[in-house]
């Protein structure tokens, strides 16, 4: 059937159900042509023929075997190179990382010993002009007070020698003794002694006088020459009196006027001083806290590069254990699919040396011991495939049933098992039935093909109707998505960090995706060549059986092969050791494999709770940035669902059409 269709016109462009209809009516004609035949070839049905069918199929199978498991391997070592390059490139952005936050921590280090450094210096120099000021106004104070004093003193002198020259002038025009004595003063001394015994003035008044009068004499003697006479004395002499006493007011207003001028040009100077120090002290606060901010944005920026460093060379160390793990685990690999190879390189001689020895010595020994006169009934109810029409039955249930499968129909895998229970029902003629069968499929399928060409104009006019919507809502979905990333610049850098997080992780699933397929792949081999291997071993076993019985026999009427039938014994027994050797190494290569795979898949779930750890925390730092965007993000939203009901739409019409298609 398979070369029926393989010779059709078509067969490389026909549509399936072109193709159907010829394997259908292939199989019709075939069951026809196999029914006419009622032959069986008695010397298949033999033990030998057996065995070497059996060896063959084998050897087939092992092959078969060879090409899956080498298939499995080159995918497993695909991925072994894939993950190995996604983890050299982790490893190398990781150890650059690493080296750039440790760079940024030496600068912060830097920064805040030389923010350290000026903060001292800051604070002796803050200090230092705080102590300045202080003792500043601490002078400033007590020169104040020394004005105060000295001011309230020179204008009560002032005020007393005013009233002492009134006096004066008063009592010469009275004339009198007290008058006499104030002439024949010697001093002005003496002639404020005089007045305090004329009762003129008090004695403390004159005790104020006189200390002024002895300051003023001991100045003028300061200054004078030497030898001079000193002015009090000289006026005395003089008996000008009163013009001494007006000299000395003068003086007195002359002192409390320089006194008030020294004053205001010592308060102008310590509020100049005041002025310029309190400014210095402004301005080393001023930089006292810019420099303390620095210091603590320095220890913060620190801090933050001290945890990115933790967390980044957890993670290059895991990377590096993982990449040396996954070194070791594909080396291993490596070595049992070399060992694998050997061992079915193994196989396959003993297969084929095994058949080679059945095929030049059992040659004639099955033709003596089991011609067609010869067959037991136990062999031959031993066999489901007695006559032709069985085969032909047979021939046609799998002919459907494999088209079936490579159709996916599940028409045909019903018409298969109909057919099926037909051909066991034990019906007279089951050719009938099934021919039956066929037709009426073809029938139907030839009507549903009519229908599927109106159905196929419906579905290009609304694919092509509802792909220009679905372009149209791409196009302003991608042009509200451009307007939404301007706004959204400032959460970029957070974004970047998540969206290589779920790139990480993505290349976590494909790659325990990937593993999983390869385990499962694995396993599926495993099952197959376990349950092949058990087959194979027990058809060994069965032709040791049939082989130790028949040479084990005495009364036989002719000459058995012995040593041939030996030799072929002593073969077979070695070949079921191998087969139960294999066996035990495909059970402990399986129990290996799963064993990593599931080391392996811990490993990879405690990294990717890890990373969606992280993906969690990230994420949820920029959901403010992302707050001023929402408008715009509802905006699409909105176009968003009514692009998803285009889709949605799509894949009905895709589904259905395709189907037709």
């Amino acid at each position: 059937s398979s070369l029926w269709l393989d010779q059709a016109p078509c067969a490389a462009s026909c549509h399936p159900f072109v193709l159907f209809l010829i394997a259908m009516k292939s199989a019709v004609a075939f069951i026809a042509l196999l029914a006419a035949g009622r032959s069986v070839l008695a010397a298949e049905d033999s033990p030998i023929g057996k065995v070497i069918q059996l060896l063959s199929d084998l050897q087939a199978k092992v092959v078969k075997e060879g090409e899956e498991s080498h298939k499995v391997y080159a995918e497993y070592a695909e991925w072994c190179e894939d993950r190995a390059r996604d983890l050299s490139h982790e490893i190398k952005t990781g150890q650059a990382e690493s080296e750039s936050l440790k760079a940024a921590i030496a600068e912060e280090e830097a920064t805040t010993a030389s923010l350290g450094a000026k903060l001292d210096e800051l604070a002796a120099e803050l200090a230092k002009d705080e102590a300045d000021l202080k003792a500043a106004t601490e002078i400033r104070a007590l020169e104040h007070k020394d004005f105060l004093a000295s001011e309230a003193e020179l204008v009560e002198t002032t005020d007393m020698l005013g009233r002492a020259v009134g006096i004066l002038e008063r009592e010469m025009a009275k004339g009198g003794a007290s008058m006499v004595q104030l002439k024949s003063a010697a001093s002005i001394t003496q002639a404020l002694g005089v007045m305090v015994e004329a009762a003129l003035m008090s004695s403390a008044d004159v005790s104020k006088l006189t200390a002024f009068v002895q300051s003023s004499q001991g100045a003028s003697e300061d200054e004078s020459e030497p030898g001079a006479p000193a002015a009090a004395v000289y006026q005395g002499h003089s008996g000008d009196i009163i013009d001494t006493l007006n000299g000395l007011k003068d003086k007195a207003d002359e002192q409390l006027d320089e006194t008030r001028k020294t004053e205001t040009t010592n308060l102008h100077n310590f509020q100049r001083m005041k002025q310029s120090l309190e400014d210095e002290i402004k301005f080393g606060e001023q930089d006292l806290a810019k420099a303390k901010k620095g210091l603590a944005e320095s220890a913060e920026a620190k801090s933050k590069a001290d945890g990115d460093l933790q967390v980044t060379s957890k993670d290059l160390a895991e990377d590096i254990s993982a990449k040396g793990e996954l070194h070791q685990a594909c080396m291993t690999k490596a070595e049992d699919y070399e060992a694998e190879q050997k061992s079915r390189d193994e196989e396959l001689k003993a297969i084929a040396e095994a058949k080679k020895v059945l095929e030049e010595t059992a040659g004639g020994a099955a033709d003596i011991s089991y011609g067609l006169n010869q067959v037991s009934f136990v062999q031959a109810a031993a066999s489901k495939l007695a006559t032709a029409a069985d085969l032909a039955n047979f021939e046609a249930v799998r002919l459907v049933r494999s088209l079936a499968q490579k159709q996916n129909s599940p028409a045909l895998a019903q018409l298969a098992q109909r057919m099926g229970a037909a051909m066991r029902s034990g019906v007279a003629d089951p050719f009938a039935k099934v021919k039956s069968l066929i037709s009426d499929m073809i029938d139907r399928l030839e009507s549903e093909a009519e229908q599927d060409a109106s159905h196929k104009a419906y579905c290009d006019k609304e694919l092509a109707e509802s792909e220009e919507k679905q372009a149209d809502k791409e196009a302003e979905i991608k042009k509200q998505s451009t307007r939404i990333d301007k706004m959204s610049s400032r959460s970029a850098m957070l974004k970047e960090e998540v969206a290589q997080l779920q790139a990480d992780l993505a290349a976590l699933a494909k790659a325990q995706a990937e593993m999983d397929k390869i385990r499962a792949a694995e396993n599926a081999a495993y099952q197959s060549n376990k349950a092949d291997m058990e087959k194979g071993l027990a058809g060994v076993k069965m032709a040791l059986k049939v082989l130790n019985e028949y040479y084990a026999k005495t009364d036989t009427a002719h000459t058995a092969a012995s040593g041939a039938g030996a030799n072929i014994i002593g073969l077979l027994e070695v070949v079921e050791s191998d087969f139960s050797k294999n066996l035990a190494e495909i059970e402990s290569a399986e129990e290996t494999a799963a064993a990593d795979y599931d080391r392996e898949t811990k490993e990879n779930a405690v990294e990717k709770t890890t990373k969606d750890k992280d993906v969690e925390h990230k994420s949820a730092e920029s959901v403010y940035l992302d707050k001023e965007s929402a408008e715009l993000i509802n905006d699409r939203s909105t176009v968003q669902a009514e692009l998803d009901a285009v889709n949605e739409y799509l894949a009905k019409l895709h589904k259905e059409c395709d189907e037709v298609a």
